[in-house]
């Protein structure tokens, strides 16, 4: 792999200097494997003012980035194997395998929207994807390009120490991780599983994938969905749960 560049596209350069100077951001940027450039659109403007938002057509409440100047600082940058993303709430889910695409591109530019939105034009026209972060409000698409750019950084050679740990993380294999222990073996009566003390991988193996599936099944159900699971694990599943519903019938029955 030549490397990775990512532009920004954001009104406030400042706010990325402190997260990409430091962990694997920094780390890949020293290795010239991911080279991350901030453009400012403010500064493809046509007046002394540089003015960048205008107020919606039709009226309504709040200001609208403008398109020209953000097409501007686009062109500016962009090549033929470039691809353009526009960071919006009305985009598709980001998660870990747009991540894994997002790490196989020469060149990525990431638009960040401000104000009440962006003119719609610069998705329809300028736009190749359009992608959020999540179901909630920002004040910006900073914040979104800093958590596209660090998973994104982590997946790219030399980020890491460990490279094994970047696809045994929580996600890369579309499911929760399973649980981690460190020392102390006992913390205030808490003791590591014994599995974990044994020194047989394939039991370790074992009691992480089924724990990372209980964990799964716990709290993300939806991203079992899609996973394969033999039939010892489903029985296992089915046993766990069970258990815990029953457990928990019977602590409001007590508590009644």
């Amino acid at each position: 792999m030549a490397g990775l560049k990512v532009h920004i596209i954001s009104l406030f350069p400042g706010f990325f200097k402190g997260p990409f100077s430091c962990g694997p951001v920094r780390i890949v940027q020293e290795k010239a494997v991911l080279k991350v450039e901030i453009v400012n659109p403010r500064d493809f403007t046509d007046d002394p003012h540089g003015t960048v938002d205008g107020y919606p057509f039709g009226g309504g409440c709040g200001m609208v980035l403008k398109p020209d100047p953000v097409f501007r600082a686009v062109e500016s940058i962009r090549q033929e194997k470039s691809h353009v993303v526009l960071l919006s709430p009305q985009g598709h889910s980001f998660n870990q395998s747009v991540a894994r695409e997002f790490s196989q591109y020469q060149h990525l530019v990431l638009i960040c929207g401000r104000y009440k939105g962006i003119d719609e034009r610069v998705r329809t026209e300028l736009a190749d994807d359009e992608v959020s972060i999540g179901d909630y409000i920002l004040s910006g698409g900073e914040a979104a390009a800093l958590v596209i750019v660090e998973s994104v950084a982590r997946l790219l050679p030399g980020a890491v120490g460990h490279e094994e740990s970047v696809t045994t993380d929580s996600f890369s294999s579309n499911i929760l991780d399973a649980p981690y222990y460190t020392r102390p073996q006992d913390f205030r009566g808490n003791s590591v599983p014994e599995v974990l003390l044994s020194g047989d991988h394939a039991a370790v193996r074992r009691w992480r994938r089924k724990q990372a599936l209980l964990t799964t099944a716990q709290r993300r159900p939806d991203l079992l969905r899609n996973e394969i699971l033999t039939q010892a694990e489903r029985q296992f599943l089915l046993a766990k749960l069970e258990k815990e519903i029953t457990n928990g019938e019977e602590k409001r029955d007590q508590e009644r």
